[in-house]
Parts: structure tokens; sequence; C-alpha cells
């Protein structure tokens, strides 16, 4: 079954003949733990770095520097990363780092308009992936392929919408689906995207999870353990961004 990150789909096409043909030792083979231990550590390297900005980036500086070349920072290595499959720890602290500068600020923008928007977001982050792996864990929730095609199904058309969307947004300056100001009028479709991106961001870690465990029964490398760890950060990072939108909506 494929997950529905790509990041994570990545990891199970270059391994699968690795894992076959060359093989590893059992010392060498990934387990849950390392991949627990490096996706804490990248969060906690996020944060600070988040932390950092926050109360160093001047506020001058940033729509045109910090958010601007964060941004686009975090997109070209998150497609380096995950077209290649780099296990390379290097790239994704890297990625980790970048996307933490680009958090802190965006977030204290956020903050200064909605005070304690921040803490809501970050809180309803982790209690919705700590709620789906006790779903997970309790089997009360199962990574079938009809929830894959409809969660993959689903990311992709949120993705076509917010290149759409943000297109026009360039081109024209009208905001559409998604609302890119942060006290501009919001309408009914900008709801709707958003609760449909959460729902979609929240059972795609049911996927990951169920793509983790087996690779972690296949005997796949331990270095996988850093791409594992790599793809929850993407998935927790877009949850977050949408939790923020839709608090920033509600506030209007």
């Amino acid at each position: 079954m494929r997950s529905s990150n790509p990041v994570l789909n990545r990891l199970d096409e270059t391994t699968r003949v690795e894992s076959r043909v060359l093989g590893v030792g059992v010392a060498d083979e990934m387990t849950v733990d390392d991949v627990v231990v490096r996706t804490v550590g990248l969060l906690l390297l996020t944060g600070v770095t988040g932390l950092v900005s926050w109360f160093l980036v001047p506020q001058e500086v940033w729509v045109p520097a910090a958010l601007a070349g964060s941004a686009l920072a975090a997109i070209v290595l998150a497609l380096v990363i995950s077209l290649r499959g780099i296990t390379n720890p290097v790239p994704i602290v890297a990625y980790a780092v970048v996307e933490g500068l680009l958090l802190g600020v965006a977030s204290r923008a956020f903050e200064l308009v909605y005070p304690g928007i921040v803490s809501e977001a970050v809180a309803g982050t982790f209690g919705v992936f700590l709620g789906m792996a006790l779903l997970y864990r309790a089997r009360l929730v199962r990574a079938t392929p009809r929830m894959a095609r409809l969660v993959i199904g689903t990311l992709f058309g949120l993705v076509a919408i917010t290149v759409v969307n943000l297109v026009v947004y360039l081109v024209t300056g009208r905001q559409g689906l998604e609302v890119y100001s942060l006290t501009g009028e919001v309408g009914g479709w900008a709801y709707v995207i958003a609760v449909v991106a959460i729902i979609a961001g929240a059972f795609s870690f049911i996927l990951d999870f169920d793509l983790i465990e087996r690779s972690v029964r296949a005997g796949r490398p331990r270095r996988y353990a850093w791409l594992c760890a790599f793809g929850l950060l993407t998935g927790l990072v877009f949850l977050y961004w949408q939790l923020l939108r839709l608090l920033s909506y509600l506030r209007r």
C-alpha cells in the first residue's frame, strides 16, 4: 500500500529491491525507536529555530526577505530530499532549520494580529497527531487501499487548488478559495478547503504509520529512519499551517 506522503512513498520505492537483494544485518535494521528519536530531534530543531527567528528577525524584513527566502529554500529542499530519496541527515537537518525560520517569522505575524493563535495551532497539531497515533495503535482505524486512494486523491486536489489559487492571486491580486492576507474577508469555500485539508492531513498519518511499521518489519537499513522522520515532519508542518489558517478565519 502506498502512503499519502510522497516522501514516504519514495522510501518504499527506493528500498524494496535493496532489502530483498542485498539485505542488512540485524544491528543495522531500522526500528520504530530510530524514527521516533530522529523525528523528535527534527521537531526540536525546527522549534528552536522558529523561536530564534521569532525574536531576532526584524519586522521590516519579514515579507521581502525572511518569509519569502525561507519559504523558497524549504520548498526546494523538500522537493530534492523527497524526489531523490535522500537519507543523508545533513540536507534533512537543513530543511528543519529553514522551515523553522519560516514558521517563526510567519507565526509571529499571525500572533500579532490574533493573540494566542500560535499556541492554539501548536496544541491542535500535536493533539491531532497523538490522537491519530492512538487510534492506529489501538487498531481502531486501519490503513486500507480505499483510504489510501481517498487521502492521496484529496491531497493532490488540494495541492492543485493551492497552486491555481496562488497563481491567480499573484497575477490579479484577487483571493479565492484560499485567503493569504491576515485580515481579509473570508468566503465559505475557504473554510471548506481548510477543514478538508485538516481532515486529509490527519488521516495521512495513519497511512504513514502503516508504511513505517511495514518498513521496520521488512528490515530496511537504519539510515532510512531519517527519511521517515522527514516525512512525518512535513506532515506536521502541513497540518500546523492548515490549523493556523482556519483559526485565523474563525477570528475575523
